[in-house]
């Protein structure tokens, strides 16, 4: 049986790179130009190497997409929107969008484009599937933590869907668009293309009942994806698009890696379903590695998921040094070593202990021996024997991979424009010259008149090779018609030139100035576009302050509720155990006695296998507020009261339109916008409808793998003693000594929580005059002063109603130093 082979899609970060991914298989490219994707620095083409790559690309039968996946500010649309349409110019087949409010947009805007969702739009299950297969979108690239059996869910219930996966490269720890940690910590947005590469720093994990060092290392750096074992599965599970990411590789990166895996599913084309051998996925290990996991395919990994020991490229392990030998160093190694290779050696216990390197100016063998070459090198630098021997550079693999794009030119055909012509003209009459492109016509003619010819007359031929010569103008000669045209005439080759040259000067001016009028054009459409917000949608507007507290502790519900709190948010998956059933709905109607709602917060993270844990909390029918677009979409739709939480990632006028039209009641705002961004979000409907979140620690991350259970190496999911009894509260220390709270959540999953609270209590006035009158606080880490802020919130509040401003003091006293302004007034 012949298995479906899924389309290779390459990434670029260069012209180079287009061409080295062209040259070694690839289906399809993805890239980013000059702004609006999410690598903000050195992998970005130009509009003129986008123009050439989609050029070469088409000649070659592959595609190029437009890496367009950021969150876009209300004062960026028009920019972006233009933006992208001059990519549309330049040739692209897709836009790989991440922003809702974009995807609407674009569909208003520019109809015929295909649009792909962002694997940064947090797609893991059905629900998200079908959300983005109604908003339009033809693709989707899924999480990089779905399981097989995912895929398969998502492929049953969603078969227009097409699907897209990583199968290769750097993986980030967080789910993708769910990670505001670099954000918080640097004002480099991970959903605005700055990502600050947080999760590649080292931890120490640590019981912060007691202090104890449970762990230590590079805990949250994730190895690369390398998922060549599970390709045949892959394909059978219904993914039609494999992805490599590395757009900020060099292009023997690219080259490599897409001779690779074009070798591997060309195996597969032909029948052969048998995984690559170790010799045959060197070439990946050494080009570039910071140690492969097969990802999540097979189910949640454990402790080898992430790197430990060190962030960064290692290289092939070759073997070891065996001693010094005068000026000489001797190692024994698994490959020979060359000359021009990039060597580095680690530390018997690891690189933290020692790592050094140098490139190899002279190598000779002296032998082999059980497998083993050993091998006499001049080293730079003095290395015990013992230390590991790392090749971080193989100059040979560098120089194939340079050869293998080498043909490959870096320049494309233009695109001409087909110049139809109809030659009319008798005897003692001029020659008349009717050219036509597209629906541009133009006619022309000479300034003598035909003559009857006394040797070679007008025909056919003669006219199309002299028309025909539109050398570096981008016309291309299609129909000729004479038929017009009496037979035996005579006309000097230099008039049909200059005819020639007459009608592709005007031809040519009408094109430019056409393509000015396009740009006035859209540029008015893009303006009537935006400005085209749907505000129907929303909850009615309110002169009274609402106050909301997300808690995860039955006891700091209640708390809240006698602080002022107007309606509980319970986040009761956020960590184990769970409370029971009869308890929750015993304080629904304890606060409904007082008039205060209870609102049960889902999961962002609801995988298929997650959904029978979440189904039971449903059923008891209180409103939700959830950061799952999907849920979000589905409850409402049933006619649930849901409230979008900020992990949906409203960041614009026209995401919050689309999410009100799912039927949110209310949405709270990203937490990346600044107050004033949030105040042209929600300018449309006057501040009603939203929520700020006001204070509080965000979850900066959301994570499949558990810091915990790798430290004791248990198998995920099998080890609630640990977090349940043994250490239940735990925290990661990065080294400025900024500590981050982790919760492990009712899936076992982590959630990381920012080092310190964000307190937005000094823009209130600010806010309240936006219009703004819900706001959230968020209460989860043990200790946090529930009572104490809530009313300090509610008196600010309650001040500001009365048109009196509130205590500026009020919170800080509570919070003292231990706050963070977040965004309000940072913006990313």
């Amino acid at each position: 049986m012949l298995r479906p082979v899924p389309e290779l899609l390459a990434p670029a970060g260069s012209l180079d790179a287009v061409r080295a991914a062209l040259g070694n298989g690839a289906d399809a490219v993805y890239l980013g130009v000059d702004k609006f994707n999410a690598r903000d620095e050195g992998a970005q083409l130009s509009l003129d190497d986008l123009e050439q790559s989609c050029r070469l690309a088409h000649a070659a039968g592959a595609r190029i997409y437009l890496t367009f996946n950021i969150l876009f500010k209300p004062a960026e649309l028009h920019d972006a929107l233009h933006h992208l349409g001059r990519c549309i110019d330049r040739g692209i087949d897709a836009a790989i969008v991440q922003d809702l409010g974009a995807v609407r947009l674009i569909h208003k805007l520019y109809p015929g484009l295909e649009i792909h969702g962002s694997t940064q739009m947090t797609v893991h299950d059905e629900r998200g599937a079908r959300v983005l297969r109604d908003l339009g979108c033809d693709r989707v690239v899924l999480a990089r933590e779905n399981t097989l059996d995912d895929i398969r869910t998502i492929r049953r219930a969603v078969p227009e869907l097409v699907l897209e996966s990583f199968v290769h490269g750097a993986l980030c720890i967080a789910y993708s668009g769910q990670c505001y940690m670099s954000g918080m910590i640097s004002e480099r947005s991970a959903n605005r293309g700055s990502c600050a590469q947080s999760c590649r720093k080292d931890y120490v994990l640590t019981d912060a009942a007691n202090g104890a060092e449970l762990d230590r290392g590079y805990l949250i750096s994730a190895r690369d994806l390398g998922a060549w074992e599970h390709l045949a599965e892959i394909a059978d599970a219904g993914i039609h698009t494999l992805k490599v990411e590395g757009r900020k590789k060099k292009p023997e990166y690219v080259a490599t890696v897409t001779h690779g895996y074009r070798d591997f599913l060309d195996r597969l084309a032909a029948g052969d379903w048998r995984p690559p051998t170790p010799a045959e996925v060197q070439p990946l290990v050494q080009i570039f590695s910071r140690g492969f996991t097969g990802g999540m395919y097979g189910g949640r990994a454990g402790r080898d998921y992430v790197t430990r020991a060190q962030p960064d490229n290692r290289g092939a392990v070759l073997g070891e040094v065996i001693e010094r030998e005068q000026d000489e160093l001797i190692v024994s190694v698994s490959q020979p070593i060359q000359r021009g290779d990039g060597l580095g050696f680690e530390h018997p216990d690891g690189p933290a202990k020692g790592n050094r390197g140098f490139g190899v100016r002279s190598v000779r063998t002296i032998g082999r021996q059980s497998g083993k070459v050993r091998q006499a090198i001049q080293p730079a630098e003095d290395i015990p024997a013992g230390w590991i021997v790392v090749r971080s550079a193989e100059a040979a693999l560098l120089t194939s991979a340079r050869a293998s794009f080498a043909a490959v030119p870096s320049t494309g055909k233009p695109e001409r424009t087909r110049l139809d012509v109809t030659a009319r003209g008798a005897a003692g009459e001029p020659l008349t010259l009717i050219c036509r492109a597209g629906a541009d016509e133009v006619t022309v003619k000479s300034p003598t008149t035909l003559a009857p010819a006394t040797r070679h007359g007008l025909d056919e031929a003669r006219l199309r090779a002299q028309l025909g010569r539109l050398g570096e103008t981008s016309f291309t000669l299609g129909d000729l018609d004479v038929s017009g045209l009496a037979k035996d005439l005579f006309v000097p080759i230099s008039i049909l030139n200059d005819l020639r040259r007459q009608a592709v000067q005007i031809l040519s001016e009408h094109l430019e100035r056409d393509g000015r009028l396009r740009h006035t054009d859209r540029d008015r459409a893009i303006d009537e576009a935006i400005a085209g917000v749907a505000v129907e949608n929303g909850s009615p507007g309110s002169a009274q302050p609402r106050l909301v507290a997300e808690v995860w502790r039955l006891e700091d519900a209640l708390l809240a509720a006698e602080a002022g709190a107007g309606e509980i948010s319970l986040d009761l998956f956020l960590r184990h155990p769970m409370p029971p059933v009869a308890r929750v709905m015993h304080l629904a109607s304890e606060l409904a006695e007082r008039g205060i709602t209870l609102r049960l917060r889902t999961p962002t993270i609801v995988r298929p296998e997650d959904r029978k844990h979440v189904e039971k909390w449903l059923a008891l029918g209180t409103p939700l507020v959830s950061g799952h677009l999907g849920m979000v979409a589905e409850l409402a739709a049933e006619g649930r009261d849901v409230v979008a939480d900020y992990a949906v990632n409203v960041f614009n006028q026209h995401s919050a339109a689309l999410v009100f039209r799912l039927g949110a009641r209310r949405i709270v705002l990203s937490v990346e916008l600044t107050g004033a961004e949030m105040a042209q979000v929600a300018a449309p409907w006057e501040g009603q409808g939203f929520e700020v979140f006001a204070y509080g620690r965000p979850e900066g991350m959301t994570i499949e793998h558990c810091v915990l259970s790798a430290a004791f190496d248990r198998e995920v999911a099998t080890c609630r003693d640990l977090c349940v009894q043994k250490h239940p509260h735990v925290e990661l220390t990065d080294p400025a000594g900024y500590v981050f709270p982790v919760a492990t959540d009712y899936a076992c999953r982590n959630r990381l929580l920012h080092s310190r609270p964000v307190d937005g209590s000094a823009y209130l006035p600010e806010l309240w005059r936006a219009g703004f009158r819900t706001y959230r606080l968020v209460f989860n880490v043990p200790g946090d002063p529930v009572a104490r802020v809530t009313a300090a919130y509610r008196a600010s509040l309650d001040a500001l109603a009365e048109g009196r401003a509130p205590d500026p003091l009020a919170v800080r006293a509570v919070t003292g130093r231990e706050y963070t302004r977040g965004h309000f007034a940072r913006a990313v």
